[in-house]
């Protein structure tokens, strides 16, 4: 019954605490195996030298400039798997709450008592501060459901608390996975691993259908036992230090849209090879389950109203079932405040283009958004439109007008 618990951290003070936490809450910490990529700094004022000869320890030193981003250090530490029971996958800023090793487990064979023979829970789980912990925890469990496809194909999630998780005694059924919190059988280690080739975004996506058409049954946990630290601010990333991380994930979205055959890619299993999907379920059983459809970047309105899947297949005809899907195209602007100086606009064009040039969609900032924007804590403003289309935008426009200067300076980028 041992769980395999597999860490890959990128310079983080957090590891140290995360593992001491993970063992003091553990009912059996003797039955806690560890695998970690320590991706470190020689001048980092932090180390797990402590558990550098524990038996319970698999640990890669990588210096971070060897890193070669999340995936690879995830897909690192899954060949360090050696038949465990269970493996428990997280990042490198956890706090779990007391007796979580048996609370998982006896959620798992919950389920495979109602017929799911390999469960996986998973999920973007509730937060916690370091700097106001434990106080600071929020108790409320969480799901993740669909935000966007973005522009380089990938899709992105949100987090939201479970409606009525108070009455619950079972996890709830997912449709998407996540890459901080993934509890499920050992084999999963074997059978779906990361790859390699992906750098970070398109992850959870690409790991999440695959491990579908693997058989696995995608759950979100009913109540809290394990919290994520999402802002790790005053934190280097993996991107802060590698120069060549736009290029390697630029490759990693290009991989990730040929697995799903979007934007006129088309997926060969060779290609893929292990990385590739299982045998057990499609991918067109995936879209039917989730309500998504990775060729025309599009969605069920089902999966937009946050219902639990499967969705219904209440389709006469294949033409039927693919009229049942909205390309929706959502996307974040993100303009600087020194790109838009003036202090009187009355209003900002926001337009998206096609490759003809012509104009999908239109819709202004009037002076009221504009506002909210240059208030943004962020320090620049987030200009968020979405809309129906069938082709998917070549660029956007922001063009704003003051009233002192007129038309201003145009500002374009391209998706």
């Amino acid at each position: 019954m041992k769980i395999f618990v597999q860490i890959a951290s990128y310079r983080d003070p957090q590891l140290k605490l995360t593992i001491d936490d993970c063992i003091k809450n553990a009912k059996h910490p003797k039955n806690l195996v560890f695998g970690i990529t320590n991706q470190y700094h020689p001048d980092d004022e932090f180390n797990i030298n402590e558990y550098q000869q524990d038996k319970r320890f698999r640990i890669e030193n990588v210096l971070y400039s060897e890193s070669k981003g999340a995936c690879w250090a995830r897909n690192l530490l899954q060949q360090r798997y050696s038949g465990e029971t269970y493996t428990l996958q997280i990042d490198s800023h956890m706090r779990f709450a007391p007796d979580w090793d048996v609370e998982m487990i006896k959620m798992v064979k919950q389920l495979q008592k109602k017929g799911f023979k390999k469960p996986l829970l998973t999920g973007y789980v509730s937060s916690f501060d370091p700097d106001n912990d434990p106080s600071g925890r929020v108790q409320e469990p969480w799901r993740m459901s669909f935000d966007r496809f973005i522009p380089e194909g990938a899709v992105f999630f949100l987090p939201e608390t479970i409606p009525g998780w108070q009455t619950l005694t079972e996890p709830v059924p997912a449709r998407f996975y996540s890459a901080h919190y993934c509890f499920t059988l050992g084999q999963f280690s074997n059978e779906v691993q990361h790859d390699n080739e992906f750098y970070f975004h398109g992850e959870e996506i690409a790991v999440g259908v695959r491990a579908y058409t693997w058989g696995y049954d995608l759950f979100h946990p009913h109540k809290t036992l394990i919290w994520h630290e999402y802002t790790r601010k005053d934190r280097v990333k993996s991107w802060d230090d590698d120069k060549e991380w736009g290029k390697k994930n630029e490759s990693a979205h290009l991989k990730n849209r040929k697995l799903f055959s979007m934007d006129g890619e088309v997926y060969n299993p060779e290609e893929f090879g292990k990385y590739g999907f299982g045998t057990e379920r499609t991918l067109k059983d995936y879209e039917k389950y989730s309500g998504l459809l990775f060729s025309k970047r599009a969605v069920q309105q089902y999966t937009l109203d946050k219902q639990y899947p499967p969705n219904p297949q209440v389709f006469k005809t294949e033409e039927e079932w693919l009229d049942s899907y909205a390309s929706i195209f959502k996307h974040c602007i993100d303009i600087g405040f020194t790109q838009v100086p003036e202090k009187d606009y009355e209003f900002w064009v926001v337009a998206f283009h096609d490759e003809k040039d012509e104009t999908l969609f239109r819709k202004d900032a009037d002076i009221n958004e504009i506002n909210m924007m240059m208030n943004d804590p962020d320090g620049y403003c987030k200009v968020w439109r979405d809309f129906q289309t069938v082709h998917k935008p070549k660029y956007w426009v922001v063009w704003p007008f003051s009233t002192s200067k007129g038309w201003c300076e145009r500002i374009t980028g391209n998706l």
